[in-house]
């Protein structure tokens, strides 16, 4: 009987490690403007919630995505489920932080979000900042 509650014990310890990262906890999550990024080395979103300007989000399982391809004249584009999904604007393979761009970041699940700029965001922008212009599904 103390073989099994150790046992439970371990797996609960355990699975409050599993996607740390996808509580959207501000003290885990950067908020980058146009994404958030995961802090933590080893933590990995479990979803990518995508977040339009009229308040429409739809969030879909990283397990789900089928390929994620980047285009600099196209934007990124992701495949889930026999779906296209594509997010358009600039600096989308830029390094708004040394080490951190969106593309290599939803290929490592370590974006949790990504979201589309206001107008008067995406004009007042830095010259090296990634801005979301849109998101089509």
């Amino acid at each position: 009987m103390t073989e099994d509650k150790s046992l439970a014990e371990r797996f609960v310890s355990r699975a409050g490690d599993i996607g740390r990262g996808n509580t959207l906890d501000p003290e885990a999550t950067d908020d980058l403007g146009s994404f958030g990024w995961l802090r933590g080395v080893r933590d990995r979103a479990l979803m990518l919630e995508l977040r339009k300007k009229s308040g429409d989000i739809k969030a879909i399982p990283y397990g789900w995505i089928e390929s994620v391809d980047f285009n600099p004249s196209e934007g990124i584009t992701l495949r889930v489920g026999g779906q296209t999904i594509r997010i358009k604007g600039r600096n989308l393979n830029g390094e708004p932080r040394p080490q951190v761009r969106l593309f290599h970041g939803i290929t490592r699940h370590r974006v949790p979000w990504i979201q589309e700029a206001d107008e008067p965001i995406s004009m007042e922008a830095d010259d090296k900042a990634t801005v979301i212009d849109r998101i089509e599904w």
